[in-house]
């Protein structure tokens, strides 16, 4: 697959999303009207941005989650991760409800950290030969989290409040309220520097580490780089499943599991599929909106079934 035609694609659908929304634009309104301009500025690039971040973030991390678990049925937002991350938003709205967004951000990235590398250690002890186990561990594992934070947001009157972080919507995004996602991205972009070296993973822990992996950095390093992302974008839009899992295997169909080569790929895949989505539910029910994880949801699903079905070609 070359980049040029997925560049593309997000080009156009990133012009398509400054101009469609509840309020119409035209591109002769933003020379005439200050307020299509105002809007254009304020609402619908942080939009796009937010979109375009999220989703290539989302599919990176996603892939290299993947290649951790050893398994290509399992993405971080459904995992544990999200829900960790769920889990330190409503602690740091406990612990220190008046701190600035950057210690609530690193409460709930150090929560998803420790709920990533607990489901790493869990299914480090599955037997090989059952892989289906893998996801099904993560699934139990991330419904178990996420049951004990229902339950504490429900004793402590904070079910709402909750609630509007474990679903994943762009309406709300303004200018100054998804700069975070900057930092995903970064985290992201860095991964693509020790691709080849989570790509040794692949071959097995015995075997990289005969090959020089320093196995627990490089772990520690993509651990890191899920949890910033994961934190970063439930934080900012709340969770967005699907991501994670749809983009990195069609890609790993069609490319293989090279990440240096896949990467790139991976991420402008995963922006096409967020931003697709928000346009979409932008339109569905205009004037109202559907939220982006709820299509993503019908999307995903349907694409995750038609790659089941479909024999993986390697390119």
């Amino acid at each position: 697959m070359r980049v040029a035609l997925p560049l593309l694609a997000l080009a156009m659908l990133a012009l398509l999303s400054l101009f469609v929304g509840a309020a119409a634009l035209t591109p002769q309104s933003l020379f005439t009207d200050p307020e299509a301009a105002r809007l254009l500025l304020v609402s619908r690039l942080p939009r796009t941005f937010a979109a375009i971040l999220a989703g290539a973030a989302l599919a990176i991390t996603g892939q290299i989650m993947q290649i951790l678990a050893r398994n290509r049925f399992v993405e971080p937002v459904t995992a544990g991760s999200g829900q960790s991350a769920a889990l330190g938003i409503l602690l740091a709205a406990y612990l220190v409800p008046a701190a600035p967004v950057w210690i609530k951000m690193g409460i709930a990235a150090a929560t998803t950290l420790v709920g990533s590398a607990g489901l790493l250690l869990m299914i480090r002890r599955l037997p090989p030969t059952q892989p289906l186990l893998v996801p099904l561990v993560a699934l139990v594992y991330g419904g178990v989290i996420g049951a004990g934070v229902t339950f504490v947001a429900y004793q402590s009157d904070m079910l709402q409040f909750i609630q509007t972080w474990m679903t994943g919507e762009l309406s709300g995004v303004l200018k100054g309220r998804y700069e975070l996602l900057w930092v995903a991205g970064i985290a992201s972009v860095a991964t693509w520097f020790i691709a080849d070296r989570i790509t040794l993973l692949t071959l097995g822990e015995e075997r990289a580490r005969s090959l020089g992996l320093n196995v627990p950095l490089i772990t520690a390093a993509g651990l890191a780089a899920i949890s910033l992302v994961t934190a970063m974008t439930v934080v900012t839009l709340g969770a967005i499943p699907f991501v994670g899992l749809v983009v990195p295997n069609l890609v790993a169909r069609i490319m293989g599991d090279n990440l240096r080569r896949s990467l790139p790929v991976s991420a402008l895949c995963g922006a096409i599929l967020v931003l697709g989505a928000d346009i979409a539910g932008r339109v569905v029910r205009a004037p109202f909106e559907v939220p982006v994880a709820t299509m993503i949801g019908v999307i995903g699903a349907a694409l995750f079934i038609f790659l089941l079905y479909r024999e993986p070609r390697r390119g």
